[in-house]
């Protein structure tokens, strides 16, 4: 039994290191993932500044000052050093004031509202081109992508040409979830009635997983996608494939797909409904539901104009 026990504690760090050698998060294909994975090491070594030494130091301490070693001094009166007081107050000060500027600047650096303006660290947007537009609902428990450019939408696979920016609106249907490509850029929150936006690029072409990030119930561990990178040649390729078929996704066919299912294989449809991703934003996918825009449109027609203040009386004697 202690054989045993030794065996698969000594296999357990080489497993654990196989388990993670693709390494997405510290070596992404996405430059927005890239410069979230700078701040990250960044950070981390800058806390290293300090708990490294002080791991360093309570070995040495430990060591130092055993029951065993007789040789150590000791001072049974000593309470209070300057010297130690500077160095145990200032330095974890100086490491706080360095990791809060570098996160508060990679924040809104990397703000996922804010528009790309670069595409790689050397290379900004070129003028002529757009973004790549894609419009994305979390369902039970599946994702559903709309290409309005195109005119076309997939369930569980989505593609972009590299180097190109994209710009993500989310929504859900109905529930909370959380949108995350690791290779392309940081997660960020879906919730029904509401938009979020992410901007995004992918610099590699490939073959790269993409899930939710939030439990969402019983079907979480299979709302996963393919995300490829493709060249602006295969891009137009699957573009063009995906309007061959002959599935169209309207609102009956909307109202299959929003049901729970697990581990839904993929759907391509060449056509959608023009204002179906605004119907399912704003809550009114089935006949006879009032959207919500109209019903926030309705409320600020009924608000009671704002009256100027009075001028209050002048008393005269």
């Amino acid at each position: 039994m202690k054989l045993k026990f030794l065996r698969n504690a000594l296999l357990l760090p080489s497993l654990l290191a196989l388990g993670g050698c693709q390494q997405v998060l510290l070596n992404p294909s996405g430059y927005v993932a890239r410069q979230q994975s700078d701040i990250m090491l960044l950070t981390t070594g800058i806390i290293a500044l300090i708990i490294v030494p002080v791991l360093i130091a309570i070995a040495i301490v430990a060591w130092r000052y055993r029951a065993s070693n007789t040789a150590a001094k000791y001072d049974a009166h000593w309470d209070h050093s300057p010297k130690l007081e500077l160095i145990v107050w200032a330095v974890p000060m100086l490491i706080i004031i360095a990791v809060g500027a570098v996160s508060w600047a990679g924040t809104h650096q990397l703000d996922p509202y804010r528009p790309l303006t670069q595409i790689s660290a050397h290379e900004p947007v070129p003028a002529d081109v757009k973004p790549l537009q894609v419009e994305v609902v979390s369902l039970e428990w599946k994702w559903l992508f709309f290409y309005p450019q195109y005119g076309i939408a997939t369930v569980n696979e989505m593609a972009a040409p590299v180097n190109v920016p994209i710009q993500f609106h989310l929504t859900s249907d109905t529930m909370m979830d959380s949108f995350f490509v690791p290779a392309m850029a940081g997660q960020i929150y879906v919730m029904p009635g509401m938009q979020t936006v992410l901007h995004g690029v992918i610099n590699e072409p490939g073959n790269y997983d993409g899930f939710s990030a939030n439990y969402s119930g019983a079907g979480f561990t299979d709302m996963r996608f393919r995300f490829y990178g493709m060249s602006a040649h295969d891009f137009a390729a699957w573009v063009a494939k995906a309007r061959t078929s002959d599935k169209t996704l309207d609102r009956s066919a909307y109202d299959h797909l929003r049901q729970p299912t697990r581990a839904e294989p993929v759907h391509v449809y060449s056509h959608f409904s023009p204002d179906l991703y605004q119907r399912i934003l704003n809550r009114c996918v089935d006949p006879g539901e009032t959207c919500m825009s109209q019903m926030m449109a309705d409320n600020s027609m009924h608000q009671p104009a704002a009256q100027p203040a009075s001028t209050p009386a002048v008393a005269t004697h």
